[in-house]
């Protein structure tokens, strides 16, 4: 045998998969997601606070009956605002990644609602590409925790012209009330720290009767409340999430179509026979 013979063939590198499973409900995973749960040769890597804590999107792929591979991993994600702490976290779960695609393995990470919003899995890609460039990350769209509430509250995200607002609630108060004259819908992601400031701005506005909370929406302890009033005082979940609308907002001028016409053009399409 020649020395190039004994050469072994190259490990083609395999792929990161950014799976999202929906905010809650088994049955919002889609088909694609679902088809890459039943692979049996990937490994499941899931977000996980505390090492001492489960996985909310691990429960989400078990509820749906999806059985638990013999490769699969925790990544350490915690909840913390120490930058340092975060990006060390971010560093090491990219690594745990890059090895296994190395060995050409496929990786899911699985991802509570979806994958590209506001989730673990948009930091995880990030430092792997920077690693390396050449990673093949792929993402797996999926229901979000606000699209998923509208349908439960039977309440429209948006209507015709509506502007919409996705933001954590995080931004203050102060932002908050901005945001009410400036778009239709408000969805206030994350509002556990501000919940009583948030509904004393509500209650100043006029808005709490057009206001609704949302906690883990699809799961089997959902709670949805509708007078959101009483809701002060009283401790919630980190994945709840807040759908105000404001029907008093004062619109500008829209442009209709393409562009606006120009004076000319007004001119010369008045004077068509």
């Amino acid at each position: 045998m020649t020395d190039l013979q004994a050469v072994s063939p190259a490990i083609a590198p395999g792929h990161l998969f950014g799976v999202s499973l929906g905010p809650g409900d088994p049955g919002l995973i889609t088909r694609r997601a679902w088809a890459l749960l039943e692979r049996s040769d990937a490994v499941w890597t899931y977000p996980v606070r505390s090492l001492r804590k489960e996985s909310y999107a691990l429960d989400i792929a078990l509820r749906a009956g999806l059985a638990l591979p013999a490769a699969h991993q925790p990544l350490l994600f915690p909840m913390t605002h120490d930058v340092e702490k975060l990006a060390r976290h971010w560093l090491k779960a990219a690594q745990t990644v890059q090895a296994l695609l190395a060995q050409g393995r496929d990786v899911l990470f699985l991802v509570e609602g979806d994958a590209s919003t506001y989730a673990s899995f948009c930091y995880l890609a990030r430092v792997l590409r920077e690693l390396d460039a050449d990673a093949n990350i792929d993402i797996v769209p999926g229901v979000t925790s606000f699209n998923a509430a509208c349908a439960r509250l039977q309440m429209p995200l948006s209507e015709q012209d509506d502007t919409i607002a996705i933001v954590p609630a995080a931004y203050g108060i102060a932002a908050v009330e901005k945001m009410l004259d400036d778009f239709d819908t408000l969805v206030l992601m994350k509002v556990k720290p501000l919940l009583d400031d948030l509904i004393d701005l509500l209650a100043r506005r006029g808005l709490l009767a057009h206001s609704r909370f949302i906690e883990k929406a699809g799961s089997p302890v959902e709670r949805i409340v509708h007078d959101v009033a009483e809701l002060k005082g009283t401790k919630v979940n980190y994945l709840s999430l807040l759908l105000v609308k404001n029907p008093d907002r004062v619109r500008g001028d829209m442009l209709r179509g393409c562009r606006k016409k120009t004076s000319t053009e007004i001119e010369e399409e008045e004077n068509q026979p």
